[in-house]
């Protein structure tokens, strides 16, 4: 079978620079990888045919080769079929190390150990997550609230070092500081984190008995937790240096104190703003008067109800609202929703009083002209 051109394998032109070579092959190599295709041979065969065109045209001296000779280029070495690599696994003459230093230059830093760093034997904690329920009332004041977990801290007996003497780290002998190591699988390599050191690179010869090696050990920690007043639902506190001790003396993580508000008997909150429901008996809302009700900040205010007040009719209290946080002490609004109450369970006498008040108010219109009005409307709708 005759190969194909490989500016035509790669999808660019002659004239294409370097850059839009690698960005061709890159394309191609994520789309046809074995490890994207398990047991697909189409998939294989081209990722070959990609990284063999690759291979050619990234360098000058075997482009300038194949554009004069094409696949006939002696100095090639790809046109004959050649012998197998120690390591292709199927894939005639080609070196899979050579292919994943191939995926180095592109993806990685050139070095042909692709994505895997050598990490630190000392590491950051990790931050930490605290859920805090507080109620209402708590946050439109503040509070102060003591919080306790168990979190990994730092080792007393080796003042989080990890080592039993103090000594330092040393250079891992598995992976020689690199963190991970190559297993070969087939005809391809595959890049597994270094069972010896964990990834670190390091391992510590004389481990502390107490922690094992690992500069931490778990502990009970009781912290006071300052809520801010005005604090919202969703709110997180950061608490810098009060998570996780770091592994063999690396910087302590962060704990971060999540705030939910426990649901109110009353009250509801919309931001800065309170809302209160309040049923009201049908004669208070005729004639007018004043309830007395309960506010967020533990207080009772008069609350004047007008004359012919509606049901759902909204009345505000300014400034008897939640906390605003950080605003010096501002304060949001509070509405009060009435809810006329029907009486229920009428004694003869309040029925007899309800009954002269209906006859007299069915000859007077002013005094219930939303009734008035629509039913009008419904007789001129029939006429």
């Amino acid at each position: 079978m005759s190969k194909r051109d490989y500016y035509e394998v790669l999808g660019v032109s002659k004239g294409a620079s370097v850059d839009e070579i690698k960005k061709s092959y890159r394309k191609l190599a994520m789309q046809y990888h074995p490890d994207r295709n398990p047991g697909n041979k189409e998939s294989e065969r081209k990722f070959k045919e990609a990284t063999e065109a690759y291979e050619v045209l990234k360098d000058d001296q075997k482009r300038a080769g194949y554009d004069r000779y094409g696949h006939q280029d002696p100095n090639q070495g790809f046109g004959g079929g050649g012998s197998r690599g120690q390591s292709g696994g199927g894939f005639d003459g080609f070196d899979f190390n050579d292919i994943f230093s191939n995926f180095g230059d592109i993806f990685g830093d050139g070095s042909g150990r692709g994505r895997s760093q050598k990490k630190s034997s000392a590491q950051r904690g990790s931050d930490v997550r605290y859920n805090l329920e507080v109620s209402l009332e708590e946050a439109f004041s503040g509070c102060v609230e003591e919080i306790k977990f168990t979190i990994p801290s730092k080792c007393d007996s080796c003042n989080g070092s990890g080592s039993s003497d103090n000594s330092r780290p040393t250079t891992c002998p598995t992976c020689k500081g690199a963190g991970a190591i190559r297993v070969q699988q087939g005809f391809f390599i595959v890049e597994k984190t270094c069972h010896t050191c964990g990834g670190s690179g390091e391992i510590v010869k004389n481990p502390c008995k107490k922690c094992n090696g690992q500069g931490r050990v778990n502990k009970e920690r009781t912290l006071s937790a300052k809520i801010p007043a005005g604090v919202e639902e969703g709110n997180r506190i950061r608490f810098s240096g009060e998570g996780e001790a770091g592994v063999r003396g690396g910087i302590a993580g962060d704990l971060f104190v999540y705030v939910s508000i426990r649901k109110h008997q009353f009250f509801t909150r919309k931001e800065a703003d309170i809302h209160f429901e309040m049923p009201l008996r049908m004669t208070t809302a005729s004639l007018g008067g004043s309830v007395e009700i309960p506010t967020i900040d533990g207080t009772k205010v008069m609350l004047q109800i007008p004359e012919g007040s509606q049901n759902g009719d909204t009345l505000r209290l300014k400034s008897k609202g939640m906390s605003v946080i950080n605003s010096g002490g501002r304060r949001g609004d509070m509405y009060v929703k009435i809810n006329i109450e029907v009486p229920v369970k009428l004694s003869s006498e309040e029925k007899d009083l309800l009954q002269k008040l209906d006859k007299i108010m069915q000859n007077k219109s002013s005094s219930n002209p939303k009734s008035e009005n629509f039913f009008k409307k419904v007789g001129d709708f029939f006429k």
